[in-house]
């Protein structure tokens, strides 16, 4: 099942999102959506508020990047990088911090630079319930963080400049009233 995109400025994107207790969803059957949903809209992570869901699940698949680039361009850390991650909770960020341009489904049409550390080190649950603790460095890292940051009612818009922001504006208005040409589904907050 494809849901609806979730636009900016509907309230569950500022949510913090509660944790999911054991047997209490089908997770399979929700990240399979999740998953069709995320490829319907050409994207490589889409979290749970994403979707209108207020838990802590978000979905990965970095492979799109890599699609396309010849061996020696290809991001490493990418490799087969197709994940659930199920309550996550972040345990340690450090290395560099390096500017990419980031994008989200919910905020279609704008893109900027956001600085975020190099690696990170994660614990979360599988779908089979198993814990595991890993570190991801790269692009891998970056997607983790963004969507890690919309279990924690972030956007990635919230680390642009302050001028950035004001430009934005209109834009983001925009977005929320409907006022946005995409070509997959969306639930807008305040379509008239």
């Amino acid at each position: 099942m494809i849901y609806p995109i979730v636009a900016y400025g509907d309230p569950i994107l500022r949510k913090i999102t509660r944790p999911i207790e054991k047997n209490e969803l089908d997770l399979k059957k929700l990240s399979e959506d999740m998953y069709e949903t995320m490829y319907s809209a050409s994207g490589v992570g889409l979290a749970a508020p994403q979707v209108g869901l207020n838990i802590r699940i978000f979905v990965v698949d970095g492979t799109p990047f890599n699609e396309g680039e010849d061996e020696e361009d290809k991001d490493a850390s990418l490799e087969g990088f197709k994940k659930v991650f199920i309550n996550p909770q972040i345990l340690e960020e450090d290395g560099d911090e390096w500017p990419f341009e980031e994008g989200c489904l919910s905020i279609p049409g704008i893109r900027g630079d956001v600085y975020r550390p190099e690696r990170l080190k994660i614990r979360y649950r599988d779908l089979d319930w198993n814990e595991h603790e890993e570190e991801y460095n790269g692009t891998a890292a970056r997607i983790i963080q963004h969507e890690y940051d919309h279990l924690q009612g972030k956007l990635f818009t919230d680390y642009m400049p302050a001028l950035k922001k004001q430009l934005l504006k209109k834009k983001l208005n925009d977005i929320a009233k409907g006022n946005v040409d995409v070509d997959y589904r969306m639930r807008f907050p305040n379509r008239r």
